[in-house]
């Protein structure tokens, strides 16, 4: 095995025990981005030397006792609208080309104060506007979508380029490409991770989170982003947590797996019911129960996403639409032009949806731990398809298609992550989703891990 097929808390384990130096991570990390990321197209830009010169200091430091932690010496990627210090922020838009961050988001300072090394910003769908990232490849498939708008995060994670990356994730665009790339992706707590310095989509809906290979090692990457930040109006003021799961977390006893009845079944493509409900029964066999419950005021739900995220989005760009509309990718500028159109009783009755419906979930979440449900009701699509078509006569565009099954975490804020289950007859991969109560991500992350313990390890992407 190559060092860059490590998952984050195997290389860990040898940075610390001295089997393997930060300098021999990274390098095999780069020698994979020069062999796949021409394929790919994962990265909007890779940081090579600086990283270099960041692994000879971890590996220096760890020589002279002065270990970090489990991310010491780890390469890393950023989606590009989390801001570096001295580096381009473009949000893979010609609008920000000559954009350059002044200062860390306070998730970048932490996971360099941990001990990560940047390998490179990856690509995003336009400013996050977009469930695809068009400009990056399926890691499994190249004629495939990658997913989005974390596409190249979910990318790199799945084909070795980065051990681990961010994401950002305002309708599902972490858990949407780490669904269709086979990695994992979490999506926190609204306000559990700070968004200082994270260029904006949608205020109320954005997160900041991990896209990892393994569930373990997303907790290990939480456990280093958490905390509260006055600088972010929303940040939450928590304890300092430990999210890594224990030893014998795998016995699932006693806890109380909800079953959707609704909305999170419809219209989902058979392999992919087929994938999560056996994922679902497995997770019965380590002891779990499972309650049939009902998903509250699903006639809603896409109408309040949209009606809360565009206005929003339209407010930040409503500047540089009005002086250089050129300059966006044309689904992109559409959307933010459609803004225009809304009223600000369109926006305040999404507020009022949104308010009813995080105390329907509220009620929901009482009755159940987690919920477990498909992360995307689809595989990847072929990149140049725009809609699906169900078997009740149902056409669906590929974006709303996407986002549909991830907005209530979003509206409602509450946690999610998504872990692959198998992949369909063409072997492209299909994920779970595993939905908590608020600040709930210690059960979220032990029954993924749980799970996963009951499956062989998994490998990454084969890059044709």
């Amino acid at each position: 095995m190559q060092p860059y097929e490590l998952s984050l808390a195997a290389a860990a384990d040898a940075i610390r025990a001295r089997r393997l130096s930060p300098v021999e991570l990274v390098d095999s990390v780069l020698d994979r981005i020069e062999e796949v990321e021409p394929h790919l197209g994962a990265y909007v830009t890779v940081t090579a030397e600086q990283a270099r010169r960041a692994a000879s200091e971890a590996e220096h430091e760890a020589v002279h006792g002065r270990y970090r932690g489990p991310l010491h010496g780890i390469p890393m990627g950023l989606k590009d609208l989390i801001d570096v210090g001295g580096m381009a922020t473009t949000a893979s838009s010609r609008v920000r080309a000559d954009h350059r961050a002044t200062a860390d988001s306070t998730v970048a300072a932490r996971l360099n104060a941990a001990g990560a090394v940047l390998i490179g910003k990856t690509h995003t769908h336009e400013f996050a506007f977009g469930l695809t990232t068009p400009q990056t490849r399926n890691a499994w498939d190249r004629g495939r979508v990658a997913g989005g708008s974390s596409g190249g995060s979910a990318v790199a994670v799945a084909s070795g380029t980065a051990t681990f990356a961010l994401g950002t994730d305002t309708g599902g665009s972490i858990r949407v490409p780490a669904a269709l790339n086979g990695v994992v992706g979490l999506k926190p707590t609204y306000g559990l991770v700070p968004r200082h310095g994270v260029t904006s989509l949608s205020w109320s809906l954005d997160h900041v989170g991990p896209i990892t290979r393994t569930v373990e090692d997303a907790a290990l990457v939480l456990t280093a982003l958490a905390g509260h930040d006055p600088r972010d109006p929303a940040s939450l003021s928590v304890p300092a947590t430990d999210y890594r799961p224990g030893a014998g977390t795998e016995d699932l006893t006693g806890l109380r797996i909800g079953l959707p009845r609704t909305y999170y079944f419809d219209n989902v493509d058979p392999r992919v019911e087929t994938a999560v409900r056996h994922a679902i029964g497995q997770l019965e066999t380590l002891g779990a129960r499972l309650v049939e419950v009902d998903i509250p005021m699903t006639r809603y739900i896409q109408a309040t996403q949209w009606g809360l995220m565009v206005p929003e989005a339209g407010a930040y760009h409503e500047n540089s639409l009005r002086t250089v509309p050129e300059l966006y990718q044309e689904d992109v500028r559409i959307l933010l032009e459609a803004s225009e159109l809304m009223s600000a009783g369109d926006y305040v009755r999404a507020q009022r949806a949104r308010t009813l419906m995080r105390a329907e979930w509220t009620r929901l979440l009482d009755q159940v731990d987690v919920i477990a449900a498909p992360s995307v009701p689809i595989p990847a699509v072929g990149a140049d398809e725009a809609t699906v078509s169900w078997p009740d006569g149902t056409v669906e565009g590929v974006s709303d298609a996407y986002v549909r099954l991830s907005a209530p975490a979003n509206i409602t804020g509450v946690p999610a992550l998504t872990v692959p289950v198998g992949h369909d007859s063409v072997g492209m991969p299909i994920g779970m989703q595993l939905l908590g109560r608020p600040l709930g991500e210690p059960t979220l992350l032990r029954v993924g891990h749980a799970y996963e313990q009951t499956q062989p390890a998994r490998k990454l992407a084969t890059v044709a």
